[in-house]
């Protein structure tokens, strides 16, 4: 069993004090951008992921925490359908064991952040006194997952990767199920909304469906792979998961005369506002213009979306009960999905029926 590597092993290797070892993982102010450079080079290269922010804290070395890597920022989070049923299953499983959340905001991709922007949100991740964490919609390739991996944190995603515990649904086979709901109505000329970090309203190359989150892309590979051959499919940046990019989505996707008979979006959230755009543009939702959603949080009834009905409660439900049950419990869940059909979805219009898209 090798030597284990402590905080003085990475001062004695870096030529500083213990003291500057710890400010460049909890105080980076106080050491100079160079010396926390040289600090971080040499802990990566001795496999040193940090001071062990629970053992900091308790005796016992347990926080009764569990960190949530959030993919929103927190304002948001707090008015998000989704991560507010997510949130509330977590809760309600780790409230019996008398352990907290600790909601730790970081972006669902980093392409577009600065090494600065990065670095803050890692020193959060790094310094979150907790037992363990979930990771929804994040890959095992993310900084914040990887930087929990480093500190042996016991981590459930709801991406599948190697060796670590997670939650799913098919996200593949729901967009199959809403790609042969809509071709089943006749419709052949599809636009689809995906959450992205490009502006709303512009379109996703497909060199571009990389960035996107790892949902938004199993979703668009299922309804592509399910279109019928001649059908087109164009995709569009829904921006953040908001009614306001919804809203600018839809209007660059009903622009000019060519518009599809479809939109599918990849959250209820965007279809709602596709929805109140394409209402405000005269058409009859379901007759001129039929759309679907995901997710079915309450605003899909209330607006009458069809949309495919996941069980986020019990995703978070599940996820509670694999960090505090790791023995009791699997290491791989797979939860059902439904299509939930309903009023906002109807035949392709005549006149565009008798019309192949170019």
């Amino acid at each position: 069993m090798g030597t284990r590597v402590t905080l003085r092993s990475v001062a004695d290797a870096a030529g500083v004090s213990t003291a500057a070892v710890s400010y460049a993982f909890s105080r980076p102010d106080r050491v100079s951008s160079q010396t926390r450079a040289r600090i971080l080079a040499v802990a990566r290269e001795l496999g040193y992921a940090g001071p062990d922010a629970a053992g900091r804290s308790l005796r016992t070395g347990r926080a009764n925490a569990i960190g949530v890597i959030l993919t929103t920022g927190l304002t948001y989070a707090f008015t998000d359908p989704y991560v507010l049923g997510l949130l509330d299953g977590l809760a309600e499983t780790l409230a019996h064991s008398r352990t907290s959340l600790v909601l730790i905001p970081f972006a669902p991709v980093v392409a577009g952040l600065t090494d600065a922007e990065v670095d803050e949100s890692l020193d959060a991740v790094r310094r979150a006194v907790i037992d363990g964490a979930v990771a929804d919609g994040l890959t095992d390739g993310h900084p914040a997952v990887r930087a929990l991996a480093e500190r042996s944190l016991p981590l459930v995603l709801s991406y599948e990767a190697a060796g670590t515990r997670c939650v799913l649904i098919d996200d593949q086979k729901a967009g199959r199920a809403i790609a042969h709901h809509l071709s089943g109505l006749g419709h052949r000329d599809i636009a689809m909304v995906v959450a992205s970090p490009a502006e709303p309203g512009r379109r996703v190359r497909a060199v571009d469906e990389a960035a996107l989150c790892p949902y938004s892309r199993n979703r668009l590979t299922g309804v592509r792979d399910a279109l019928p051959a001649g059908a087109r499919l164009r995709v569009f940046s829904g921006g953040s998961n908001t009614t306001t990019s919804g809203h600018a989505a839809t209007t660059a996707i009903l622009a000019g005369s060519d518009h599809p008979t479809a939109i599918v979006a990849d959250s209820d959230v965007l279809a709602a506002a596709a929805a109140e755009i394409a209402r405000s543009q005269g058409l009859r939702i379901g007759h001129d213009l039929s759309i679907t959603g995901f997710d079915d949080v309450p605003v899909a009834a209330s607006a009458g979306l069809t949309t495919v009905r996941q069980p986020i409660r019990e995703k978070g439900r599940w996820m509670a009960r694999m960090l505090l049950d790791p023995e009791g419990t699997p290491a791989r869940v797979t939860l059902p999905t439904e299509l939930v059909v309903r009023a906002s979805t109807g035949p392709v219009p005549r006149r565009r029926a008798e019309r192949k898209p170019t």
